[in-house]
């Protein structure tokens, strides 16, 4: 699935901000926020954020963590990094970039306070050794952080279910001449796990001692922290 996946996200990679945006209605920003403030991560603090794509939430960890702090984002696609130094230098904000596996991160152990993988966990072809990889580069004590889809239910869940299925790949594919791929990313978001069932992977890998839900806009996203051994 990686090899895809990859071929995926760089044929999207140019206009993938754009369509993002428009697609989530800007709310990813507020999703982003709660992310970093549920990390504990504080004045210098070293972060490193899995899966970073253009950099949009290694540049939110930045902002928190100041220039006495350490931000470095990953990527496994080149071509969504490639945008993401000139991102941050617009912002007079200095991150690290680098393309590496979230399933083989080339850190030490305990090199950072705080991990992060934001709508990137679902597409490893391994969930449970990525988890256990972020947690193996953070110190004891420090946190992982995952923000990911989830599945809501309700009235709302229904409309949500028919803007996923019907509106968004027909939006994403015509901003970014890939239907396809905005009909795989709704489609794997409804059958990854979700809340307890996402818990029960991080209980997986025996690496955390505490880990938490916590749901946003009525299910469709989670912000999961677990609390490194």
């Amino acid at each position: 699935m990686s090899t895809e996946v990859r071929q995926m996200f760089s044929s999207i990679a140019t206009r993938y901000d754009v369509t993002n945006e428009v697609l989530s209605f800007g709310i990813h920003r507020l999703w982003r926020r709660t992310a970093v403030r549920l990390s504990g991560a504080k004045e210098g603090s070293a972060v490193l954020d899995c899966a970073t794509g253009t950099g949009d939430l290694a540049l939110a960890f930045k902002r928190k963590v100041g220039a006495s702090g350490r931000v470095m984002g990953t990527d496994f696609c080149k071509e969504m990094l490639d945008s993401a130094p000139a991102k941050a230098a617009r912002e007079g904000l200095q991150v690290e970039f680098q393309v590496a596996d979230a399933m083989d991160l080339p850190f030490a152990d305990d090199t950072f306070d705080v991990a992060s993988i934001a709508f990137g966990i679902r597409n490893v072809d391994d969930p449970v050794k990525c988890l256990k990889e972020m947690a193996r580069v953070v110190r004891p004590g420090g946190r992982v952080v995952v923000l990911e889809f989830g599945q809501p239910t309700g009235f709302f869940g229904a409309l949500f279910r028919m803007y996923s299925k019907v509106i968004m790949p027909a939006i994403g594919g015509l901003l970014t001449g890939n239907r396809a791929a905005y009909e795989y990313l709704p489609r794997t978001s409804a059958a990854f796990p979700a809340g307890d069932r996402f818990l029960a992977l991080m209980d997986q890998t025996g690496a955390y001692q505490e880990r938490v839900a916590h749901p946003m806009t009525f299910g469709t996203s989670y912000v999961y922290v677990g609390t490194v051994r």
